[in-house]
């Protein structure tokens, strides 16, 4: 195997610019590459990583990539609202793949009321103006209502009541 080429600092700016262009031409595998070329050379590089992670997302519907590697770069961005709301985008991505790859609709569900509530956090402490989260949640609302996803059944009401001693159900 040959070893990665490092690119120059001073081509960073058109780098990310083809990045987001790929994004953009649905080829997330190459917008990826790209912005791990940039990392290396500006590793806190901030559009590096956000288009990193929406790259990665993009993915979850060939399921060529996890949550959790995700999560791993929502941590490293700079402010508490953008890893909320980048930890929405990655349930809420996660979830339209697993329920369009024909997982349990109460996984998908899951993983939908998991990105709400990051918006709900993203949207608290959002600036002024900015409605990301609330345009995020909503179309979460707009999903689990088209195809009528739920949570998983609870128990009848009564029906942990036949167990009269202190032992937790398992």
């Amino acid at each position: 195997m040959s070893d990665l080429k490092p690119i120059s600092k001073e081509s960073v700016s058109r780098a990310i610019a083809k990045a987001e262009r790929y994004r953009l031409l649905n080829e997330p595998r190459e917008a990826e590459s790209i912005c791990r070329d940039v990392l290396a050379v500006d590793p806190g590089n901030h559009d590096a990583t956000t288009c990193l992670i929406l790259a990665l997302t993009d993915l979850f519907h060939v399921f060529e990539v996890k949550p959790d590697e995700v999560r791993a770069l929502v941590q490293r961005l700079p402010s508490e609202y953008e890893r909320a709301y980048y930890a929405g985008v990655t349930d809420e991505r996660w979830a339209k793949a697993l329920l369009l790859g024909g997982y349990q609709p109460e996984i998908a569900f899951g993983f939908f009321r998991s990105a709400m509530d990051h918006y709900d956090a993203a949207e608290a402490i959002a600036p002024e103006g900015n409605d990301d989260a609330v345009l995020r949640w909503n179309a979460c609302v707009r999903i689990i209502d088209r195809y009528g996803l739920a949570a998983p059944d609870a128990p009848a009401p009564g029906e942990l009541d036949a167990f009269d001693d202190d032992v937790p159900v398992r």
